[in-house]
């Protein structure tokens, strides 16, 4: 058995063939063109963030969309994309969102000494390409989620090289543009890095007082985006998307037991990481 294993281990690891590297060429091109002939607007996600950054370039405030669910800094990262012709947005876009997650994987096979011309590599990411839906999904919808996809592996190859700040300034990077890694810096806490963790939240911090400062609502993440996260009620955000809170809210709990309930399991959370950090 173990004569097997390494074999196919063996195998795995040589070096793909050319010909194997131009099919998952095709089939990376091909998603793309498929997605920019079908999807004209750009997703639907996408779409949410270039309406915010053409509202700012005509002088309105993003957040007037109680459904653009992002920090300030998205909207100026949005801008280039909202001043391109949709002609050309429509194939660039699932583009730069391929070549996300190609980078992603990247960074990923390195993490476990994987070399990026093995044949691991070439076979794992076509089968993600062609058999993995999330990477279908995110190509298709333009999904900023792409941004964490591609920087969280990079900060961990980063964090596993001992280039803590580095990976904090990663891990900033991408919070700034959707706060979805959020909950990485624990990581950096629990580490006890502390120049890392400065890292990690002054530049979101950073780039959203920045662009706060160009946008006519400044406090509108605070005062509209923050409380419908919180909240959840809308038939935008479906129930298995909204927040604990919200979910017992519509359960018939009363909502200062269900934040507590919700703060409850953040906490268990919280210790879970800690105990399994230790």
């Amino acid at each position: 058995m173990n004569t097997g294993k390494t074999a196919v281990s063996g195998w795995l690891s040589r070096p793909a063939g050319r010909h194997v590297w131009w099919v998952l060429a095709v089939v990376l091109a091909a998603g793309v063109v498929r997605v920019g002939l079908k999807v004209p607007d750009g997703g639907m996600d996408n779409a949410i963030v270039v309406r915010a950054a053409k509202a700012w370039l005509a002088g309105r405030s993003p957040y007037a969309d109680r459904h653009f669910l992002y920090l300030p800094g998205a909207v100026l990262a949005a801008v280039p994309q909202a001043l391109l012709p949709a002609s050309v947005a429509r194939f660039l876009v699932p583009a730069g969102v391929t070549a996300g997650l190609v980078a992603g994987w990247a960074c990923a096979l390195r993490i476990h000494g994987v070399a990026w011309r093995s044949r691991f590599a070439a076979y794992g990411l076509l089968a993600l390409a062609l058999g993995f839906a999330p990477f279908g999904h995110l190509v298709q919808l333009g999904n900023w989620t792409v941004a964490s996809a591609a920087l969280l592996p990079c900060a961990l190859l980063l964090v596993c090289r001992e280039r803590w700040v580095a990976a904090g300034l990663v891990v900033g990077a991408a919070v700034a543009v959707k706060p979805l890694l959020a909950p990485v810096v624990l990581l950096f806490v629990f580490a006890r890095r502390r120049r890392a963790l400065g890292a990690a939240v002054g530049v979101p911090a950073g780039v959203s007082v920045a662009a706060a400062l160009v946008l006519p609502d400044p406090a509108g993440f605070f005062t509209r985006t923050l409380p419908f996260l919180l909240r959840g009620d809308d038939s935008f955000v479906r129930l298995y998307e909204a927040s604990p809170s919200a979910v017992l809210g519509r359960l018939g709990v009363p909502q200062a037991g269900a934040t507590l309930v919700a703060g409850c399991a953040a906490a268990a959370g919280v210790w879970c990481a800690w105990r399994r950090w230790g």
